[in-house]
């Protein structure tokens, strides 16, 4: 019987996390470093992401990055053997990296709806299914993805965003139903307003920002750190019996 910090403890355990350069998906690699995982950091921007890969080796992680730009599912099952290739295959999957276009619904094209539904739920699940096999040999894994507010509410300027967040959270409980029996559970974290490159433009309007703020029970839109309990949590054997789970980590903006 494990204790409980064992329970949390990730030593011997390896991530592959995209959108690993900046904002959600850089913190999330930097806690699943801190509870002990080998990281192996993905993002399209090579000097962004080899700053995230040394700050997770300077707070004494262990991490690696891959330059990539995640726009072709043909090439997810080449990503995941290329991750495995520096600390072994992942039996932890993040799937951060994402776009927001914020386009009227008048002005989206077949190019940018093309855009945001490929990198949201496309590759999550492409990239997923590339790393199951690996999952399955040590025995089971963890499937992270991110949703949004959107994947339950509707909001301006999100029609393509908001189509593929709610496609996330069907697509996690999917992955659950296909792949938690041989142990591998899936969820998504679902995110309030977190000061990201992709909500730039709420966080630049103060009084909108503090707006949102005021929608939330606790009274203030997230940091990035909030994320760092639920991300160890979810990736770690304390969380072996949850799966195919929406999680909301919005300080209760969805309560009111």
């Amino acid at each position: 019987m494990k204790g409980s910090r064992d329970l949390f403890d990730l030593t011997g355990r390896v991530a592959l996390v995209t959108g690993g350069s900046s904002g959600i998906g850089r913190r999330m690699g930097q806690a699943l470093a801190g509870a002990g995982a080998a990281v192996v950091l993905v993002a399209r921007r090579a000097p962004q992401l080899a700053d995230a890969v040394a700050a997770v080796k300077a707070a004494g992680g262990t991490a690696a990055g891959l330059a990539r730009d995640l726009s072709n599912p043909d090439e997810m099952d080449a990503l995941a053997a290329e991750a495995a290739e520096s600390f072994g295959a992942p039996d932890i999957l993040v799937n951060a990296a994402g776009v927001n276009l914020r386009e009227a619904p008048e002005a989206i094209t077949p190019e940018s709806w093309h855009k945001t539904l490929t990198l949201n739920l496309t590759i999550p699940f492409f990239l997923a299914r590339a790393c199951v096999p690996g999952m399955q040999a040590k025995g089971g894994g963890r499937i992270l993805n991110i949703a949004s507010l959107q994947s339950e509410r509707a909001m301006p300027n999100g029609m393509a965003y908001g189509a593929s967040k709610g496609g996330v959270a069907q697509l996690t409980r999917a992955m659950a139903e296909a792949w938690s029996a041989g142990g591998i559970t899936a969820n998504a974290v679902a995110p309030g307003f977190f000061p990201t490159e992709l909500t730039g433009p709420v966080f630049q309007d103060e009084t909108r920002a503090a707006g949102l703020a005021a929608q939330t029970a606790i009274g203030r839109n997230g940091r990035l750190e909030d994320l760092d309990g639920i991300t160890v949590f979810l990736a770690s054997a304390a969380a072996a019996y949850i799966t195919g789970q929406v999680i909301y980590v919005d300080g209760g903006f969805t309560a009111k």
